[in-house]
Protein backbone atom coordinates (compact mmCIF):
# COMPACT_ATOMS: atom_id res chain seq x y z
CA UNK A 1 0.00 0.00 0.00
CA UNK A 2 1.29 3.12 -0.82
CA UNK A 3 1.86 5.94 2.36
CA UNK A 4 0.49 9.65 1.40
CA UNK A 5 1.62 12.43 3.81
CA UNK A 6 -0.59 15.53 5.23
CA UNK A 7 1.20 18.08 7.05
CA UNK A 8 4.35 16.22 6.84
CA UNK A 9 2.36 12.98 8.34
CA UNK A 10 2.39 10.22 6.37
CA UNK A 11 -1.48 8.45 6.52
CA UNK A 12 -2.65 5.93 4.67
CA UNK A 13 -4.54 6.60 1.22
CA UNK A 14 -6.11 3.89 -1.24
CA UNK A 15 -3.44 3.25 -4.37
CA UNK A 16 -5.52 4.77 -8.10
CA UNK A 17 -5.53 1.64 -9.88
CA UNK A 18 -3.77 1.83 -13.29
CA UNK A 19 -5.61 2.22 -16.24
CA UNK A 20 -6.02 -0.96 -18.80
CA UNK A 21 -6.22 -0.80 -22.19
CA UNK A 22 -8.98 -2.79 -23.57
CA UNK A 23 -8.05 -4.37 -27.43
CA UNK A 24 -10.08 -4.67 -29.55
CA UNK A 25 -11.58 -8.34 -30.56
CA UNK A 26 -11.16 -8.95 -34.43
CA UNK A 27 -14.01 -10.92 -35.27
CA UNK A 28 -13.40 -13.67 -37.67
CA UNK A 29 -16.52 -13.71 -39.68
CA UNK A 30 -15.84 -9.79 -40.70
CA UNK A 31 -11.87 -10.57 -41.76
CA UNK A 32 -13.31 -12.89 -43.93
CA UNK A 33 -16.18 -10.99 -45.51
CA UNK A 34 -13.63 -8.11 -46.45
CA UNK A 35 -11.34 -10.75 -48.11
CA UNK A 36 -14.26 -11.77 -50.21
CA UNK A 37 -14.94 -8.24 -51.32
CA UNK A 38 -11.71 -7.91 -52.01
CA UNK A 39 -11.25 -10.92 -54.34
CA UNK A 40 -15.02 -10.30 -56.08
CA UNK A 41 -13.59 -7.07 -56.83
CA UNK A 42 -10.32 -8.05 -57.95
CA UNK A 43 -12.26 -10.26 -60.21
CA UNK A 44 -14.65 -7.82 -61.48
CA UNK A 45 -11.91 -5.97 -62.46
CA UNK A 46 -9.86 -8.60 -64.31
CA UNK A 47 -12.99 -9.52 -66.14
CA UNK A 48 -13.71 -5.85 -66.99
CA UNK A 49 -10.15 -6.24 -68.97
CA UNK A 50 -10.76 -9.04 -70.21
CA UNK A 51 -13.72 -7.56 -71.96
CA UNK A 52 -12.25 -4.60 -73.26
CA UNK A 53 -9.23 -6.70 -74.87
CA UNK A 54 -11.61 -9.00 -76.42
CA UNK A 55 -12.85 -6.10 -78.62
CA UNK A 56 -11.76 -6.36 -82.12
CA UNK A 57 -12.08 -5.71 -85.77
CA UNK A 58 -13.79 -8.75 -87.11
CA UNK A 59 -15.07 -9.95 -91.08
CA UNK A 60 -18.68 -10.11 -91.85
CA UNK A 61 -20.86 -10.76 -94.93
CA UNK A 62 -21.89 -8.00 -96.60
CA UNK A 63 -24.22 -9.37 -99.01
CA UNK A 64 -25.51 -12.86 -100.11
CA UNK A 65 -22.68 -15.39 -101.03
CA UNK A 66 -23.51 -18.35 -102.95
CA UNK A 67 -21.65 -21.85 -102.08
CA UNK A 68 -18.99 -22.24 -104.51
CA UNK A 69 -18.41 -18.93 -105.35
CA UNK A 70 -15.04 -17.32 -105.29
CA UNK A 71 -15.05 -14.67 -102.38
CA UNK A 72 -14.13 -10.64 -102.98
CA UNK A 73 -13.33 -7.68 -101.20
CA UNK A 74 -17.17 -6.25 -102.03
CA UNK A 75 -18.59 -9.32 -100.32
CA UNK A 76 -17.10 -8.17 -96.60
CA UNK A 77 -17.62 -5.81 -94.38
CA UNK A 78 -15.57 -5.04 -91.19
CA UNK A 79 -17.50 -4.87 -87.43
CA UNK A 80 -16.63 -4.51 -83.86
CA UNK A 81 -17.31 -7.31 -82.41
CA UNK A 82 -17.17 -7.67 -77.98
CA UNK A 83 -16.82 -10.44 -76.27
CA UNK A 84 -17.21 -13.28 -78.69
CA UNK A 85 -16.51 -16.45 -76.58
CA UNK A 86 -17.07 -19.66 -77.99
CA UNK A 87 -16.54 -17.98 -81.76
CA UNK A 88 -14.09 -17.69 -84.23
CA UNK A 89 -14.22 -15.28 -86.38
CA UNK A 90 -11.87 -13.88 -88.76
CA UNK A 91 -10.05 -10.73 -87.80
CA UNK A 92 -10.62 -7.73 -90.23
CA UNK A 93 -6.34 -7.81 -90.76
CA UNK A 94 -6.82 -11.26 -93.10
CA UNK A 95 -8.92 -9.83 -95.20
CA UNK A 96 -6.50 -10.09 -98.12
CA UNK A 97 -6.15 -13.80 -96.98
CA UNK A 98 -9.79 -15.01 -97.56
CA UNK A 99 -10.28 -13.07 -100.45
CA UNK A 100 -9.88 -15.13 -103.51
CA UNK A 101 -10.97 -18.42 -101.64
CA UNK A 102 -14.68 -20.12 -102.47
CA UNK A 103 -17.69 -20.27 -100.02
CA UNK A 104 -18.09 -23.90 -98.77
CA UNK A 105 -21.46 -23.00 -97.59
CA UNK A 106 -24.51 -20.30 -98.30
CA UNK A 107 -22.75 -17.13 -96.34
CA UNK A 108 -25.90 -14.96 -95.31
CA UNK A 109 -25.64 -10.98 -94.96
CA UNK A 110 -24.87 -10.10 -91.41
CA UNK A 111 -23.06 -13.08 -90.30
CA UNK A 112 -19.51 -13.19 -88.65
CA UNK A 113 -17.14 -14.86 -91.51
CA UNK A 114 -14.96 -18.55 -89.92
CA UNK A 115 -12.13 -20.18 -91.94
CA UNK A 116 -14.82 -22.97 -91.51
CA UNK A 117 -17.03 -21.86 -94.36
CA UNK A 118 -13.97 -21.38 -96.84
CA UNK A 119 -11.99 -23.91 -98.64
CA UNK A 120 -9.64 -23.59 -101.39
CA UNK A 121 -10.60 -27.00 -103.01
CA UNK A 122 -13.07 -27.33 -106.09
CA UNK A 123 -16.67 -28.64 -104.73
CA UNK A 124 -17.10 -31.14 -107.70
CA UNK A 125 -14.62 -33.67 -107.77
CA UNK A 126 -12.67 -34.57 -111.48
CA UNK A 127 -15.98 -36.56 -113.11
CA UNK A 128 -18.48 -35.18 -111.18
CA UNK A 129 -21.57 -32.62 -111.55
CA UNK A 130 -23.91 -30.87 -109.44
CA UNK A 131 -27.32 -31.43 -109.50
CA UNK A 132 -29.99 -29.64 -107.33
CA UNK A 133 -32.97 -31.67 -105.62
CA UNK A 134 -36.19 -29.81 -103.94
CA UNK A 135 -37.39 -32.03 -101.45
CA UNK A 136 -40.41 -31.69 -98.84
CA UNK A 137 -38.82 -31.54 -95.22
CA UNK A 138 -40.50 -34.56 -94.13
CA UNK A 139 -38.40 -36.84 -96.67
CA UNK A 140 -35.39 -34.82 -95.98
CA UNK A 141 -33.07 -37.52 -93.58
CA UNK A 142 -32.16 -34.74 -91.45
CA UNK A 143 -33.03 -31.75 -89.70
CA UNK A 144 -29.95 -29.97 -91.09
CA UNK A 145 -27.60 -31.35 -93.75
CA UNK A 146 -23.70 -30.08 -94.31
CA UNK A 147 -21.37 -29.98 -96.36
CA UNK A 148 -19.00 -33.17 -97.19
CA UNK A 149 -22.46 -35.60 -95.84
CA UNK A 150 -22.58 -38.59 -98.13
CA UNK A 151 -26.02 -39.52 -98.68
CA UNK A 152 -27.54 -42.16 -100.88
CA UNK A 153 -30.31 -41.32 -103.68
CA UNK A 154 -32.56 -44.59 -104.57
CA UNK A 155 -35.49 -44.53 -106.84
CA UNK A 156 -38.93 -45.56 -105.45
CA UNK A 157 -41.39 -47.64 -107.48
CA UNK A 158 -43.27 -46.22 -110.30
CA UNK A 159 -47.02 -46.46 -109.31
CA UNK A 160 -48.32 -45.79 -112.94
CA UNK A 161 -46.15 -49.12 -114.33
CA UNK A 162 -47.57 -52.49 -114.98
CA UNK A 163 -44.87 -53.94 -113.24
CA UNK A 164 -42.82 -53.14 -110.39
CA UNK A 165 -39.28 -51.91 -111.64
CA UNK A 166 -35.96 -52.45 -109.75
CA UNK A 167 -34.60 -50.50 -107.58
CA UNK A 168 -31.46 -47.82 -108.42
CA UNK A 169 -29.12 -46.25 -106.08
CA UNK A 170 -26.95 -43.36 -106.87
CA UNK A 171 -24.26 -41.66 -104.27
CA UNK A 172 -23.59 -38.30 -104.15
CA UNK A 173 -22.21 -35.37 -101.77
CA UNK A 174 -23.74 -32.55 -99.94
CA UNK A 175 -22.65 -29.34 -101.18
CA UNK A 176 -25.25 -27.40 -99.14
CA UNK A 177 -28.79 -27.22 -98.08
CA UNK A 178 -31.03 -24.17 -98.20
CA UNK A 179 -34.40 -23.66 -97.65
CA UNK A 180 -36.59 -21.20 -99.71
CA UNK A 181 -39.62 -19.36 -98.40
CA UNK A 182 -41.85 -22.11 -99.52
CA UNK A 183 -40.60 -24.24 -97.13
CA UNK A 184 -39.49 -26.88 -99.02
CA UNK A 185 -35.44 -27.96 -99.00
CA UNK A 186 -32.78 -27.65 -101.64
CA UNK A 187 -30.42 -30.14 -101.73
CA UNK A 188 -27.38 -29.01 -103.84
CA UNK A 189 -25.45 -32.55 -104.56
CA UNK A 190 -21.77 -33.70 -106.04
CA UNK A 191 -23.14 -36.55 -108.42
CA UNK A 192 -20.83 -38.91 -110.87
CA UNK A 193 -21.19 -37.57 -114.47
CA UNK A 194 -23.04 -41.07 -115.64
CA UNK A 195 -25.84 -40.92 -112.46
CA UNK A 196 -27.21 -37.03 -113.52
CA UNK A 197 -29.35 -37.96 -116.39
CA UNK A 198 -31.26 -41.09 -114.36
CA UNK A 199 -31.25 -38.57 -111.25
CA UNK A 200 -32.99 -35.89 -113.17
CA UNK A 201 -35.38 -38.15 -114.66
CA UNK A 202 -36.30 -39.65 -111.23
CA UNK A 203 -36.67 -36.36 -109.75
CA UNK A 204 -39.22 -35.07 -111.89
CA UNK A 205 -41.29 -37.98 -111.69
CA UNK A 206 -41.31 -37.81 -107.74
CA UNK A 207 -39.45 -40.80 -107.26
CA UNK A 208 -35.67 -40.12 -105.76
CA UNK A 209 -35.56 -40.86 -101.71
CA UNK A 210 -32.22 -39.40 -100.16
CA UNK A 211 -30.61 -41.49 -97.63
CA UNK A 212 -27.78 -40.21 -94.96
CA UNK A 213 -25.15 -42.67 -95.05
CA UNK A 214 -22.21 -40.53 -93.54
CA UNK A 215 -21.97 -37.47 -91.20
CA UNK A 216 -19.20 -34.82 -92.27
Amino acid sequence: MSLATRNGIPVDAPVTPPKVVRQRRTRPGLLGLAVLLIALGGLGAAFAVTSVRATGSYLAIARPVEVGRVLTADDLVSVQVSGGAGLSPVPAKKRDEVVGKRAAVSLVPGSLLTMAQLTDAPLLGQGQQQIALGLEPSKVPARKLHPGDKVLLVSTPDEDADNQSSTTRFTATVIDAVTPENDDVVVYLALAVRDVPAVVVLAAQDRIALVLTEAA
